[in-house]
């Protein structure tokens, strides 16, 4: 099932491990001693244009009367509202620019543009699952809750509407992450009261903010206003849930058991992040768009750190990939929702039309799937990517034979 030994999953020594987790903190390192002007630039700029398209997209749907000035502004709009959500929001709620110490930017201060609540979010993300990545039953976004991922989680009659809740998840992402926020804190010592009070609150402030001023504003258009800000919700919602799927979910991210927390060590810690995530290609506007998350490797490898430096640092960890004999898991954007969505619709399914074994699938995979593949000879040699190449060698070697055997 799952996997349960990471170190043995990624055919590496715990000497192997420990430099790992030491040049990781080595770029960590780097990347901090050279943090200035250039990154706050950076952080300062990108609020100003997000403000700025977000005021001329309005203006843009409440002053023109035409079918394409609706159409511009609406889109408009709804690329602000991305930007606020993915590559400030996101990233700001992470800590990535509490280093400036501007109140304005810090992660205990900021309120993103969407209805789930910041101070929520940032325990079941920032904690839940980026300490707990895709550890099952400890991290909260494996399937958030509603789908099932991996074969670890035993199929039930409810996950054959797997495809529907899929498609319903991706309008409403920001409310699946919202009630995220509430269920995610039940383990802290404060009140399901308090919990829904403030999203209760947050969720009036954002329908007044986008369904009740700024139609105001506008008198006689604001059917049409109201129309813009619900479908900017809407793919705003899309995106960000494209976003994060395909960084979580295609194949080759992998998922773990609790026994991975046994005295977990900082090196085994950034080798499950290597393991346990996905990156998609994207040049630099499609980067942008995505609040850098392309690069969700390095993210979680380093989730408190500057998403502008994530192409960058992205260059040295494919590197110690390289170096280390680790799959660096990336594919363009069409090619890993693809994959996601295959996942998400095959576990729709029972396991009896399954064909693939729990320990050796796309979406489902354990340190036992080279069990069958140990004794070949002088083939598994150096860390998991050669692992996983003699493994299909021995597969295709073994359907040769078996091709032979029958035409005999």
């Amino acid at each position: 099932m799952a996997i349960a030994d990471v170190a043995a999953y990624a055919h590496l020594t715990d000497a192997d491990i420990e430099s790992l987790g030491a040049e990781f903190d080595a770029i960590r390192r780097d990347v901090e001693e050279s943090l200035g002007a250039r990154d706050a630039a950076y952080i300062r700029r990108t609020i100003l244009f997000q403000r700025a398209l977000d005021v001329a997209s309005r203006l843009v749907i409440g002053l023109s009367g035409s079918r394409t000035g609706w159409l511009l502004g609406t889109a408009s709009l709804a690329y602000a509202k991305s930007v606020e959500n993915m590559e400030i929001g996101h990233n700001v709620g992470h800590g990535q620019w509490d280093w400036m110490n501007d109140p304005e930017i810090h992660s205990s201060t900021w309120e993103w543009d969407m209805v789930a609540v910041s101070s929520q979010w940032r325990y079941s993300h920032n904690y839940r699952h980026h300490v707990y990545t895709n550890i099952i039953g400890h991290d909260h976004d494996l399937g958030f809750g509603v789908m099932r991922v991996t074969r670890d989680e035993p199929w039930q009659p409810a996950h054959l509407f797997q495809p529907l809740r899929n498609a319903l998840l991706a309008a409403v992402f920001e409310w699946g992450i919202a009630f995220q926020g509430v269920h995610s804190e039940r383990d802290r010592p404060v009140s399901d009261g308090v919990r829904r009070s403030m999203l209760g609150r947050k969720v009036a402030r954002q329908a007044l903010k986008d369904y009740v001023v700024f139609p105001a504003l506008t008198v006689k258009r604001w059917r049409r206003t109201l129309l813009a800000a619900g479908v900017a919700n809407l793919l705003r919602n899309l995106w960000a849930y494209v976003v994060i799927f395909c960084g979580h979910f295609p194949d080759g991210a992998e998922k773990f058991t609790a026994d991975v927390l046994g005295e977990e060590t900082r090196g085994e810690w950034y080798l499950r992040q290597i393991l346990g995530t996905a990156n998609f290609r994207a040049g630099r506007v499609l980067a942008f768009s995505s609040g850098n998350l392309c690069y969700q490797i390095e993210h979680h490898c380093f989730p408190d750190l500057p998403s502008n430096r994530y192409a960058e640092i992205s260059v040295r960890v494919r590197e110690l990939c390289a170096k280390y004999d680790l799959p660096y898991t990336t594919a363009s954007l069409p090619h890993q929702y693809l994959l996601t969505l295959r996942t998400i619709h095959k576990l729709a399914l029972p396991d009896r039309f399954l064909t693939a074994t729990a320990d050796d699938a796309p979406e489902t995979a354990s340190e036992k799937k080279f069990v069958a593949t140990a004794a070949v000879p002088g083939e598994r040699q150096g860390g998991l990517r050669s692992a996983l190449r003699a493994r299909r060698t021995a597969q295709r070697r073994s359907l040769s034979l078996r091709g032979r055997r029958h035409g005999a």
